[in-house]
């Protein structure tokens, strides 16, 4: 039986293409449009326009989408410019904590794994960093599908607040990856470019330039405390916990998220500290959430609004 098309009001159309042109400008403005603004502009209005289904699923994604839009304005106003860039202060804790004692050499980890490695190793690392986003997306749109839509906003809402104490831990300590330390030494230097770092033995191994893509369209290097990589599957196994789903799943979410843990610092993306400090603001995250802001009054109201329009 086919859907009966049931248009927004003109106050949410309205405010729909005001939100969504402002957008454009503003980006065009601060830091560029590029082909990937308009795209997902299009397929947004295209969803909230199509049917009274695919609004819900527009509005839904929200949490999503303000994900996106905050880490790209990050350009705006760049982590380095608000605190000073840490490069040996980080490398030379992390050689004191988890230093390795290699043929009389004291390495960090990253070091270490970068000489002694092994395909198999680099080919599951590269599988297990592919599941870094698209896991716990996926996680939260199969439960908006099976109509848990009050978990599915807690978890968007949570994978938001995680990312957003992430971005503000980057402008409090702006921080060099260790693949930058061991490349170019101790010294920032504020225009250079991504780098794959132990991620293209995956794309050496594969023939593929997947990381390669991924990692040189990246603006700003100093962004690696706290790893974000290493939140974002403990956000999805807490609420697939939550959730009571099966075993298998629950079982898989663990060995994903310890692979990327385990990943982060073997091609060098991420130290152990950086890790640490990014399971820690997943956990706080989750629990400002949930024991905070979910038993305030004005939050709750919202909450229960904005369940009540998707669910």
């Amino acid at each position: 039986m086919k859907e009966t098309i049931v248009l927004p009001s003109r106050k949410e159309a309205g405010t729909v293409i005001s939100l969504t042109a402002l957008f454009l400008l503003l980006t065009a403005v601060c830091i560029g449009l590029r082909p990937e603004h308009v795209f997902m502009v299009g397929l947004y209005l295209l969803l909230f326009f199509a049917s009274k289904t695919t609004r819900k699923l527009a509005v839904a994604l929200l949490p999503f989408a303000l994900f996106g839009i905050s880490y790209d304005w990050m350009r705006v106003f760049p982590n380095y410019e608000a605190n000073p860039i840490d490069v040996e202060s980080l490398y030379n804790l992390e050689k004191s904590l988890f230093g390795i004692n290699d043929n009389g050499n004291i390495l960090i980890p990253c070091e270490y794994f970068a000489i002694h490695n092994c395909q198999i190793a680099d080919f599951l690392a590269g599988i297990f960093y592919l599941c870094w986003v698209p896991v716990p997306i996926t996680f939260g749109l199969w439960l908006y599908l099976k109509g848990d839509r009050n978990l599915y906003l807690r978890f968007s809402m949570v994978f938001l607040f995680v990312n957003l104490i992430g971005f503000a831990g980057y402008y409090i300590h702006p921080a060099a990856p260790p693949w930058y330390a061991i490349n170019y030494g101790f010294e920032p230097i504020l225009d250079t470019p991504g780098n794959v770092a132990g991620l293209g033995r995956f794309d050496a191994l594969t023939g593929l330039s997947i990381f390669d893509s991924i990692y040189g369209r990246n603006a700003n290097v100093f962004a690696a405390v706290p790893s974000l990589h290493a939140a974002y599957m403990v956000v999805a196994l807490c609420y697939a916990i939550i959730n009571k789903c099966n075993k298998f799943v629950i079982i898989l979410f663990a060995i994903i998220m310890a692979g990327i843990w385990g990943t982060a610092v073997y091609t060098s993306h991420h130290y152990i500290i950086d890790v640490t400090l990014g399971i820690c603001c997943a956990l706080l995250g989750i629990l400002l959430f949930e024991k905070g802001l979910m038993k305030t009054g004005w939050f709750k109201n919202f909450f229960n609004r904005y369940y009540n329009y998707i669910k």
